[in-house]
Formats: C-alpha cells, sequence, structure tokens
C-alpha cells in the first residue's frame, strides 16, 4: 500500500526584512546624494549586506511563498544593490588601476535606464498589493527618472536633486512598511494600516 506524506513548511512573510532593507541602503545613499557623507564607501557595506543580502533572503523566502511579485522584486533590486557595490568598488580600484581607468560612467545610465523601466511594470503591479507598496514604487520610478537623466547629462543638477529626494522619500516609506508589517502579524490585527489595493486590474 502507497501512502503519501505531504509535509507543509511554514514560512514567516519575508515583507518586512525586505522592507527594511532598501530602507537602510536608501536612508545611507540618499545621506551621499545629499552630501551629507562624503563618497561611496561606507555606502558599500549597506549596499551589500541590507540592499543586496537582505533582500536576497526575503526574495528566498517569497519564493517559498508562491510570491511570484515579491520574489521578482526583492530578487532584482538585491541584484541591483549587488551590481553598484561591484561598480564602486571598481571606480575607487578595488579591482586595480586598470580597471579603474576603463571604467565608464555611461554604463551606469544604461543600468539605471533598464531598472527604470523594470520598475514601471512593476508599479503596475503593485496597484494590487498595498497603497504603501505603491507609493514606494512609484518613488522608485522617480529615483530612477532621476538617476538616468543625471547620469546621461540630462538637466544633472536638478534631477540629481530628484533622486536624492525620492530616496530618502523611499527609506521613510519603506521603514513605515516594514515597521507595519511587523507589528501587524505581532498583534494580530490592523496596527498599523499598509492600506488596500486599488482594485483596478483584478476583478
Amino acid at each position: 500500500m502507497n501512502q503519501n506524506n505531504h509535509v507543509k513548511i511554514e514560512v514567516a512573510d519575508p515583507s518586512a526584512l525586505g522592507l527594511f532593507g532598501l530602507a537602510m541602503v536608501t536612508l545611507v545613499a540618499s545621506a551621499s546624494k545629499f552630501g551629507l557623507i562624503n563618497g561611496v564607501s561606507m555606502v558599500i557595506p549597506w549596499a551589500i549586506f541590507l540592499g543586496a543580502f537582505a533582500q536576497l533572503v526575503a526574495c528566498l523566502n517569497d519564493i517559498k511563498h508562491g510570491n511570484v511579485f515579491g520574489t521578482t522584486a526583492f530578487g532584482a533590486y538585491a541584484f541591483f544593490w549587488f551590481g553598484m557595490a561591484m561598480s564602486w568598488m571598481v571606480q575607487l580600484g578595488v579591482f586595480g588601476e586598470a580597471m579603474k581607468a576603463a571604467a565608464d560612467p555611461k554604463a551606469f545610465g544604461f543600468a539605471f535606464l533598464g531598472y527604470l523601466i523594470f520598475t514601471l511594470f512593476m508599479t503596475v503591479g503593485a496597484v494590487e498589493t498595498n497603497k504603501t507598496l505603491l507609493i514606494i514604487f512609484v518613488l522608485i520610478d522617480f529615483l530612477f527618472l532621476g538617476l538616468t537623466c543625471s547620469t546621461f547629462g540630462i538637466a544633472p543638477h536638478a534631477m540629481h536633486t530628484v533622486a536624492a529626494v525620492a530616496e530618502i522619500s523611499i527609506a521613510i516609506v519603506a521603514l513605515y512598511g516594514s515597521a507595519a508589517n511587523v507589528l501587524n502579524k505581532t498583534f494580530g490585527r490592523e496596527f498599523l494600516p499598509l492600506g488596500k489595493p486599488l482594485g483596478i486590474f483584478k476583478k
């Protein structure tokens, strides 16, 4: 007689961790854009461990939830921060003077453009998640718009300011989103509202 045993493994919702990682890296990176800290040397550790690894852990756990949106979002932005950290290290000469001398900053512009396009269609998906997440994605749209334009020399000063303001705003809203996810789950009720989906695309 054949018996099939199905084991279900409960996995915690990783949204709070992923949003905290996003909040911390954008907080530190925005401080660099506003000139509150010099250079990107001390942004790199936060980019790797909070922006990249924390969101990658969230991505891998969202896979277990079967959450395509969360998996894609956390995974894509995790690898963005890995890429940014390595690019900054190239510019700083960590991998040798030859790589530093050959580095073309316009490569950032094309990466930012690709992520702008990605974030735009993810924003459409965020419409059916919650309002807090939707606000974060709209702000990320402005961040990548500012980064793309400033890198390609299109109104660089104004677009740099747009990117800096968007980035600090992402940090604030993502901290709120992380807190809401933790406290709502801990107390088993809506302690901090995340906002209901707009219900435009889903019946």
